[in-house]
C-alpha cells in the first residue's frame, strides 16, 4: 500500500514561542526515554523546562531533516528511521508530523512495541489522548511492563481528567523505578490535579530531594507551593535555576493564579509540555 510521502517545513528556532508562566501553566506528564524531549516527559512552569529543553537538544538542520524524509519515504515500514525521522520533526515543533510519520510505522509493524510506544507517546504530545490509551496499552504487556510506557499513560489519563486511573499508572511505574524523580513529580502533579495539595507537595518534595532531579521538578514543587498561597517557599525553590527578578515574576503569576476561583481548571486545561 502506497502513502503520501511525508513533507518538511522548517520553523527557525528564534520564531518559535516560549511561553512563560505569566501566559500558562504548562503540565506535562510522564518521563523521557530518549535524548530528545517527548511526549512522556516530565514538564513544569514556565521558562524553567523552556530553557532546559533548549540546552538538552538541537534543532534539527533542514538538510538532516530531508534526508530523513528522504529514507523514511523510501521505506515507511522501516521502524528504526520512522522513530529518528520524528524524533527530528518533534524538535523542530512538528508534532502532528511526527504523529503521522509514528501513525505509518506503526500500521506496517502493529506488533512492534518499541514502534507502538513512540507512536503512543507522539499522540499523547499531540493531545488525542483516548487513541493514545488505545495504542500503549498495546506496547507492553502485563507479563512484562515498560515503566516509561505506564508513564505515558499516565499522562494521557491525567490530561482526561482520570487522576486516581493515572496515578495508578504512575504507582506502577514506580514499583519498576523506585524514587523515579520525573514519575514523582508526575505523581506529584496528578495529586495536585486532584486537589490533594498537601499529598502534591509531599511527594514533590520527595521527588525534588532525589539525585537527578531537574528544574522542572523543582519548578513543579514550587506551582504547589504557590498553590497553597506559600509564595516566599514558592520562590525560595524558582531561586535556584533562575536569577531573583524572573523568580518575582513568575511568583507573582503564581499569586493570580492562586487567586482565580477556577484555578485547578485553568492548570487542568493547560497546554502539554513534550
Amino acid at each position: 500500500m502506497k502513502t503520501a510521502p511525508i513533507r518538511v517545513t522548517t520553523t527557525p528556532a528564534s520564531t518559535r514561542r516560549r511561553a512563560g508562566l505569566a501566559a500558562a501553566v504548562l503540565v506535562a506528564l510522564g518521563l523521557a526515554g530518549c535524548n530528545t524531549r517527548s511526549p512522556e516527559t516530565t514538564g513544569s512552569i514556565g521558562e524553567v523546562g523552556a530553557r532546559q529543553t533548549a540546552s538538552r537538544q538541537e534543532t534539527p538542520s533542514r538538510q538532516d531533516l530531508d534526508a530523513l524524509a528522504e529514507r523514511f519515504n523510501a521505506n515507511p515500514g522501516d521502524g528504526r528511521t520512522a522513530v529518528a525521522y520524528a524524533r527530528a520533526l518533534r524538535s523542530n515543533d512538528q508534532a502532528a508530523q511526527a504523529s503521522a510519520v509514528l501513525q505509518q510505522a506503526a500500521l506496517r509493524n502493529p506488533r512492534d512495541t518499541f514502534i507502538l510506544g513512540a507512536y503512543g507517546k507522539s499522540l499523547v504530545e499531540a493531545g488525542r489522548y483516548r487513541e493514545a490509551i488505545d495504542v500503549l496499552a498495546n506496547a507492553h504487556s502485563p507479563a512484562s511492563p515498560d515503566w516509561r510506557i505506564l508513564s505515558a499513560q499516565g499522562s494521557a489519563s491525567a490530561q482526561l481528567g482520570e487522576q486516581a486511573r493515572a496515578q495508578s499508572f504512575y504507582e506502577a511505574a514506580l514499583k519498576i523505578r523506585p524514587n523515579e524523580p520525573s514519575l514523582l513529580s508526575n505523581l506529584g502533579l496528578s495529586y495536585a490535579l486532584s486537589r490533594n495539595l498537601d499529598q502534591a507537595e509531599q511527594t514533590l518534595r520527595l521527588a525534588a530531594d532525589q539525585p537527578g532531579a531537574d528544574a522542572r521538578v523543582r519548578a513543579n514543587l514550587a506551582l504547589v507551593l504557590g498553590l497553597k498561597g506559600r509564595f516566599a517557599d514558592a520562590e525560595t525553590v524558582l531561586r535556584r535555576d533562575m536569577g531573583p527578578e524572573e523568580a518575582a515574576a513568575n511568583v507573582a503569576s503564581l499569586r493570580k493564579l492562586a487567586a482565580q476561583p477556577n484555578r485547578f481548571k485553568t492548570l487542568s486545561g493547560a497546554p502539554q509540555q513534550g
